[in-house]
């Protein structure tokens, strides 16, 4: 099982193994059968902006939402539905998680490892990333920035 390379965490975080980049998380993807991508934002996110496209490395991606719109309430059901999808992969396995720009990933991060998953890590710069000068995502950073593939319904 390929793992993330220490030097490419932003350092363990309080609560789960770190942040990293979107393309140390498409390295370990690509290397490691195991490992897998879960999508945290919401249905309309999915549909409107796009989803990463795993397609290309044999891969299906994963989405469940961190929140719900339209309230934004967090999904009460969260921990339990993916800890049940993730049974057969054990709880070492590496974790990906991603979401607009890394704020609710991180959260979902947090709570898997509190559920007893080891290797959880957050996705910084997220699908879209952060505003860029003109108050626009996905050109900044993020895995659209950064060229990974990705698609749209």
């Amino acid at each position: 099982m390929a793992g993330v390379a220490p030097e490419l965490l932003s350092g363990r975080a309080e609560g789960y193994a770190g942040d990293v980049s979107v393309t140390e998380a498409w390295r370990v993807l690509k290397e490691d059968p195991a490992a897998k991508l879960i999508d945290v934002r919401t249905k309309a996110e999915w549909t409107f902006v796009g989803l990463p496209d795993l397609e290309g490395i044999g891969r299906d991606l994963m989405c469940l939402e961190w929140q719900m719109a339209p309230t934004m309430q967090v999904n009460p059901d969260f921990t339990e539905a993916l800890s049940g999808a993730l049974k057969e992969a054990g709880n070492d396995v590496n974790l990906f998680f991603l979401c607009r720009s890394g704020a609710r990933s991180r959260a979902a991060a947090e709570a898997m490892t509190k559920a007893g998953f080891t290797a959880c890590h957050n996705v910084a710069g997220g699908f879209e990333g952060d505003l860029d000068e003109e108050r626009h995502r996905g050109r900044k950073n993020g895995w659209k920035a950064a060229g990974l593939p990705w698609r749209q319904s």
